[in-house]
């Protein structure tokens, strides 16, 4: 680009500036706000998205959204909620369809909160981000767009991003400097394109498909159920919605056609038609049509999501496929998140700038396992029917059990990840293996359910304040905290440990102690997560019976500060029918003794460690912390 010294003169500043307000950039800038950062958020349209586009939340991401409080608002709009998919066929020997089976959306062997997709109209939930982030202080500029951008750090460290700005029709300019810049404008990403940064194709497009919203009358039985409707006439998915509406996926043209054009497209009317003849002999008339496009699918993946770790790519941006399987604005979502964390951990002086390393890595894991997974999950939709006798498996069988049958396998694998419970990220300084600079041998125990890079396991637990029975994984929100999960087994086995883990906690060297807040002293006795650090929130679940937990006898008071995360762990699970202290036991930590459990911000486990007496579970999480925080820890230098 060219110099511009006379732009450089008396430039807004600010820490981010996002481009495009989907739900990639809606999430990272309500992140952000909230945590107290200056955004630049502009988006090319001049109102939020009013029809179509992305509408199913699957269950991971609703906990997500319950964990930052926006559950309730989404939830308001009264959204379809899928708990089965239907199969329909046509019968053997006979004309028209006939239902072949049915599966759970989210099986059992599944520990999901909410098991079942959510749908609703991608606006609607856009509303709500922009909602929060007005209570933030933060807005959407529109219609606005990026007309270019520069990276410099030896021009200015602190703010190396220059970047011009104007309104969509040429008014107006505008040019700001930012610590960073995030791309989420979709799959036509100027930004991407300006990094130079491809877009590799997996398959090349093999389908178009109609997509249409509205009103049906119909005397379809499961118009209400999510379905998979084949038939000589071709193909259907259906996708109930809010107010009545339900969403038809019509497959137009494949590569096996004969006359096969992937540019082919249809009419409104001639989609209509190809969908009477497919639910045939069942009826179906349209009252109204909100929403009504054709677009080809194909499978793309951009080969890097940064290049310098100061502009950053996003959501559809650097991930394309089929919609079939609902993941596009649920990957956003996690994408989103991800970056939010590690930019808060760096800009707040906590984590080394290494660890926005490790966002890319992650990120292009999960999306080219979704692609892959998009190519399976399309087969099952294509292939034969599953038999009755095949679904019933796959919905029954837990997940500890042997399984030959390729079917079922494939069926609980995508299930696992389309719910969001199979994202896994690789080992990295924040995802503990046996390769990380931790080497302590108290570190993942024996015997622990937990897997680092997974999300943490669900457990109900009573909270000792107020015998409030409650969801473990739920008690501490989105924060920009590390959650440090003591499990402190049975209280007459573990008081000396737990008073020594306090003891070391302290120690201002300490990873704890390292990074104590500068107002502590003035802190409102009303702060439940953050009374002394905002990188770490604590919680004590002891194996044992609520009015057998006496906090100012039991609770070292370091950890007692944090009073409303002390908890009993004495509610009956049917996962561990045994167990006398399930949440333990369903994380694998043994229900006398316990064991340490950090949870990354976003809520994937990063290490699990024993609870033991002496300095050894705070000298373990030393060198846990230290391979990515900015400050040395214990006797050991951080190292990355």
């Amino acid at each position: 680009m060219e110099d511009r010294p006379m732009k450089r003169v008396n430039l807004q500043h600010y820490d981010i500036v996002i481009v495009g307000a989907g739900p990639v950039g809606l999430m990272l800038s309500t992140c952000l706000a909230r945590w107290g950062y200056k955004i630049k958020h502009i988006d090319n349209r001049a109102e939020p998205t009013s029809t179509g586009r992305a509408d199913g939340i699957q269950p991971r991401s609703l906990d997500l959204l319950r964990n930052m409080g926006l559950k309730s608002a989404i939830m308001a709009h009264k959204p379809a909620r899928v708990f089965e998919v239907a199969f329909w066929d046509p019968p053997r020997g006979g004309r028209g369809i006939v239902r072949t089976g049915t599966w759970a959306s989210c099986p059992s062997f599944i520990d999901a909160r909410y098991p079942f997709t959510t749908l609703l109209h991608q606006g609607r939930i856009e509303r709500v981000f922009i909602s929060d982030l007005e209570k933030n202080g933060a807005q959407i500029q529109r219609p606005w767009t990026i007309k270019g951008f520069e990276s410099d750090e030896k021009a200015d460290p602190q703010y190396p991003v220059e970047v011009d700005l104007e309104h969509v029709d040429g008014t107006q300019q505008e040019t700001v400097r930012a610590k960073y810049l995030f791309g989420g404008e979709g799959a036509r990403s100027s930004i991407r394109e300006r990094l130079g940064i491809r877009i590799t194709h997996k398959d090349p497009i093999s389908h178009v498909w109609g997509v249409m919203d509205g009103v049906v009358k119909t005397d379809f039985p499961d118009i209400k159920m999510k379905c998979t409707i084949h038939s000589d006439h071709g193909s259907i998915m259906v996708i109930p919605r809010e107010d009545n509406m339900v969403r038809l996926y019509i497959q137009i043209a494949s590569s096996t056609d004969p006359d096969w054009n992937p540019r082919k497209t249809a009419t409104e009317a001639q989609v209509q038609d190809s969908a009477k003849k497919i639910f045939h002999p069942y009826l179906i008339e349209w009252e109204r049509v909100e929403w009504y496009s054709v677009y080809p699918i194909g499978q793309g993946i951009s080969d890097k999501y940064t290049i310098d770790h100061r502009v950053f790519l996003g959501g559809d941006t650097c991930h394309t496929h089929s919609p079939k399987a609902g993941q596009g604005m649920n990957t956003a979502f996690l994408d989103a998140l991800n970056l939010a964390w590690k930019i808060h951990a760096v800009e707040a002086g906590f984590a080394d700038r290494a660890i926005l390393t490790t966002y890319g890595p992650e990120r292009k894991e999960v999306a080219e396992t979704l692609l892959s997974f998009d190519n399976k999950y399309a087969k099952l939709f294509s292939q034969r029917p599953p038999a009755a006798t095949e679904v019933q498996a796959a919905s029954e069988r837990t997940s500890g059990q042997e399984e030959d049958n390729e079917f079922v396998k494939t069926f609980k694998e995508a299930c696992e990840f389309t719910s969001g419970y199979g994202v896994a990220y690789k080992p990295n300084a924040l995802n503990w293996s046996p390769d990380h600079p931790a080497q302590s041998p108290i570190i993942h125990p024996d015997g622990t359910k937990l897997r680092t890079g997974r999300i943490m396991i669900n457990a109900d637990v009573t909270r000792v304040v107020d015998a409030n029975v409650v969801h473990l994984e739920q008690e501490v929100p989105l924060n920009g905290s590390f959650r440090i999960y003591i499990f402190a087994g049975k209280p007459s086995v573990t008081a000396k440990a737990l008073k020594d883990l306090a003891f070391h906690l302290g120690d201002k060297r300490s990873f704890y102690g390292s990074y104590l807040r500068p107002d502590m002293g003035s802190v409102s006795h009303h702060e439940t997560h953050n009374p002394h650090s905002l990188f770490f929130t604590v919680c004590t679940v002891f194996a044992a019976q609520r009015n057998q937990i006496e906090i100012s006898r039991d609770v070292p008071d370091l950890l007692a500060r944090y009073r409303d995360h002390v908890y009993a762990d004495d509610r009956w699970d049917r996962r561990v029918p045994d167990a006398t202290a399930a949440a333990h036991a369903k994380m694998g930590l043994d229900q006398e003794k316990g064991g340490v459990v950090v949870v990354r911000p976003d809520g994937y486990v990063g290490i699990v460690t024993s609870l033991v007496e002496g300095s050894g579970t705070v000298a373990s999480l030393n060198e846990y912390f230290g391979a990515f925080c900015t400050k040395k820890l214990g006797e050991t230098m951080a190292q990355l």
